[in-house]
């Protein structure tokens, strides 16, 4: 009969451990935590100027990148945006510049001084062909190598996979025409 009145009382208390942890609880509501990457999937920034500036009349900083490493891309392509105000040809003008393709890897680095001193020149040559000189804002950003060279601002907006880094560089035109 003890171990009755034992096996019973023990058979109780634990049916009320389970009904009490069984219930409805209503801990206090916790916002989710933030995630670990915010924003596009690179992060740009620039490095300091080279100490020899670029004799095509511009030179474009170093640009490093961060990545969101659940986001990596292989190869990308740098898009400059810039500002045509200054240009005085009367003919079209484009305000954007997209280089080739270039091959980056992991989750922070430099894109190539070779590619970049390429865009550099590449710029120079456009703002010289538009008679522009003084200053000039610029903005930087990546997109996916899938893009077309010609593309249109939607298309690099639906490619971009970095924000735009602006700057405002110098021109000095080594061969003024204008």
């Amino acid at each position: 009969m003890k171990k009755a009145i034992i096996l019973t009382s023990g058979f109780a208390i634990g049916a009320l451990a389970f009904i009490a942890g069984c219930g409805p609880s209503n801990p206090a509501p916790t916002a989710p935590p933030p995630p670990k990457w915010q924003g596009a999937a690179y992060h740009l920034a620039f490095g300091e100027p080279p100490a020899k500036p670029n004799p095509a009349g511009l030179t474009i900083p170093p640009i490093k990148f961060t990545a969101n490493p659940n986001a990596l891309e292989r190869r990308v392509d740098l898009v400059v945006h810039f500002d045509t105000s200054g240009a005085k040809n009367a003919g079209p003008v484009m305000d954007q510049m997209i280089m080739a393709p270039v091959d980056i890897s992991g989750t922070e680095g430099t894109l190539p001084a070779d590619y970049v001193n390429k865009a550099s020149s590449d710029l120079a040559q456009m703002l010289g062909a538009y008679c522009m000189k003084g200053k000039v804002k610029i903005s930087v950003g990546l997109v996916q190598s899938s893009i077309p060279l010609e593309a249109t601002e939607d298309q690099v907006n639906d490619k971009l996979v970095s924000g735009w880094l602006p700057i405002e560089l110098v021109f000095k035109n080594p061969h003024p025409k204008c």
